[in-house]
């Protein structure tokens, strides 16, 4: 019977050490801006002027210039804010980004076009793991595991700029 409850304990140990969650918890530096380089496909978690984390990323299927019209695959430039999260997403983990903003909406309306939406910053899919091509419909992507740190990390309301 002792082998038994060992056995059982063993089991056990082994079940809840193999259990992980996609939520970690951050009690380091606040992250005050997230920066982004879409040329050097590069993100930085900053605090303040020191840089926390960075990340390579991928980016919209067509990344040059600025996203003006839903479904121009690229991936927006300028300073939005985090203003959601989606713990349930199909890209495992996403903070969303402000786009559009009201220039946004603005300049979509002058050509007749919808300005898009839904950017986010997520997980990368298995299909997209090599990390070497940008394929997104305007997002920003990262590894899952990269993404459980800045979902642990980055707050709704931290100031995101996206830079050419």
């Amino acid at each position: 019977m002792r082998w038994f409850t060992a056995f059982l304990i063993a089991v056990m140990a082994f079940t809840l050490a193999s259990c992980s969650s996609k939520f970690i918890t951050y009690n380091g530096p606040e992250v005050t801006r997230v920066a982004v380089f879409k040329e050097d496909r590069k993100m930085y978690l900053l605090h303040h002027k020191k840089v926390l984390k960075s990340y390579d990323v991928d980016l919209g299927f067509a990344p040059l210039g600025h996203k003006q019209v839903e479904g121009d695959g690229r991936t927006p430039e300028g300073d939005y804010f985090i203003d959601r999260r989606n713990p349930n997403s199909k890209f495992y983990l996403s903070i969303g980004i402000s786009y559009p903003n009201a220039a946004d909406r603005a300049y979509a309306a002058s050509i007749g076009q919808p300005p898009g939406g839904d950017i986010f910053i997520h997980g990368r899919p298995k299909a997209f793991q090599n990390g070497k091509d940008d394929w997104t419909a305007g997002c920003i992507a990262v590894t899952d595991k990269e993404m459980r740190e800045i979902y642990a990390m980055v707050k709704n309301g931290t100031v995101i700029s996206i830079y050419p």
